[in-house]
């Protein structure tokens, strides 16, 4: 493995690309019936749900510039960290306003830092990437996705195996995912990261089994807050990945008010906090 030359990722800090989208009506509608909503609630012009913009501007990397884990190579716009398993950490979106079904959109992306720190199994590399949306009507989406790299394989020693009892929730839902909803949101927001559907290649990165993606939990933790407060926008939501998920696991998604935040998580079958969420209504 290549050396970290901490100064030379830093030197990504503040690099930007631009793009420029519509929100289409077709993939909202295909989330929604993934989700198990019904997709004719949404048209042109209706509100876009939230976390549902991660349907557009898609990484249309060529094939050839793909890396081995199915992410583009290193070195473009990503810093090229030298640790092979990266994860979607966590990230933090501030809505301003309501994005519409059909509007053209703008995304501004930066690279807002690049940290080094070590923890509990080993060095970390954090990129923050910074997303701003705006359209007609000017910015209406901030967005900082944390991407954690790490390197060699997952030790899967340290995965709790002592089932615990969950805490109380004001609201929750059950859901086992399964292969056909791995390969739905993959499909929909065109990640080709092997970890959510190559076994073998799973199974050299030291994970047990599928990885469900971290989008994806986020995804239905705002769909379980959304859903249980009649649909209304939201002001705030932000979300951290604490340990993986895997298929086959019974994820038990829950909800509780504290003050003015909804406090979401996911625990996995022996009851720990995998995923936890802050959402704030409008």
């Amino acid at each position: 493995m290549k050396k970290i030359n901490l100064d030379e990722l830093r030197s990504w800090e503040g690099r930007e690309e631009v793009r420029e989208d519509r929100i289409s009506l077709a993939p909202v509608r295909a989330l929604s019936s993934t989700l198990d909503h019904n997709p004719l609630d949404h048209v042109e012009g209706g509100v876009l749900p939230p976390l549902y913009h991660w349907l557009s501007f898609l990484d249309l990397t060529r094939l050839n510039e793909m890396a081995d884990d199915g992410h583009a190579e290193k070195g473009g716009f990503m810093p090229p960290v030298p640790f092979p398993r990266r994860m979607f950490a966590g990230g933090r979106i501030d809505y301003a306003g309501d994005l519409l079904i059909g509007q053209k959109v703008q995304r501004v992306s930066r690279i807002k830092s690049v940290r080094h720190k070590k923890g509990r199994s080993g060095e970390i590399i954090f990129v923050t990437v910074t997303h701003q949306l705006s359209n007609e009507d000017g910015v209406q989406l901030t967005e900082e996705h944390d991407i954690a790299y790490l390197p060699g394989p997952q030790n899967t020693k340290s995965l709790d195996t002592i089932s615990v009892e969950l805490p109380k929730s004001d609201f929750s839902r059950s859901i086992q995912p399964d292969e056909r909803l791995l390969f739905r949101f993959s499909a929909l927001t065109f990640n080709s990261h092997r970890i959510h559907y190559d076994l073998p290649y799973v199974r050299s990165e030291g994970y047990p089994a599928l990885v469900i993606h971290g989008p994806l939990t986020a995804m239905l933790l705002a769909d379980l807050g959304w859903c249980e407060h009649d649909y209304s926008s939201f002001k705030h939501f932000s979300f951290r990945a604490k340990s993986a998920l895997y298929l086959g696991d019974t994820l038990q998604l829950t909800g509780k008010h504290i003050d003015e935040d909804i406090k979401l998580a996911a625990f996995n079958d022996q009851g720990t906090e995998c995923f936890s969420a802050k959402a704030v209504l409008r």
